[in-house]
């Protein structure tokens, strides 16, 4: 969660950048810069990435958690990509739904894995 957390709400953000500086809330976009807050996004997805394989390599977790958790990180490292890319706000509410169905699908791979047997 302590990593998801960044780029989930930096992606909503940057796309509400204009919104949080007319009410003068310091989120990272504002005080920091859209580009800084996009360099970051990718930085934490990375991080976020290699967290999400701890399950596996600590055999926690099997096979089917690994090849579902490389999947959904491919699809949160795309559009973190994207989004260091480009000024599009799209593509940041994009990605800030995927976080969303990210997280969830994550834990409930993570149920399925602990009840299958692995021979």
């Amino acid at each position: 969660m302590f990593t998801w957390t960044p780029p989930h709400f930096w992606a909503l953000a940057v796309a509400k950048r204009k919104e949080y500086a007319k009410v003068n809330i310091p989120m990272l976009p504002v005080t920091h810069g859209e580009a800084f807050t996009r360099l970051h996004i990718l930085f934490y997805t990375i991080l976020l990435i290699l967290v999400t394989l701890l399950p596996y390599l600590t055999h926690m977790s099997g096979l089917l958690y690994l090849i579902g958790a490389v999947l959904l990180d491919s699809v949160f490292l795309y559009y973190a990509i994207l989004l260091k890319k480009t000024a599009d706000n799209r593509v940041a509410m994009k990605m800030f739904g995927f976080s969303i169905v990210y997280l969830m699908s994550l834990f409930t791979l993570l149920l399925i894995d602990h009840y299958i047997e692995y021979g």
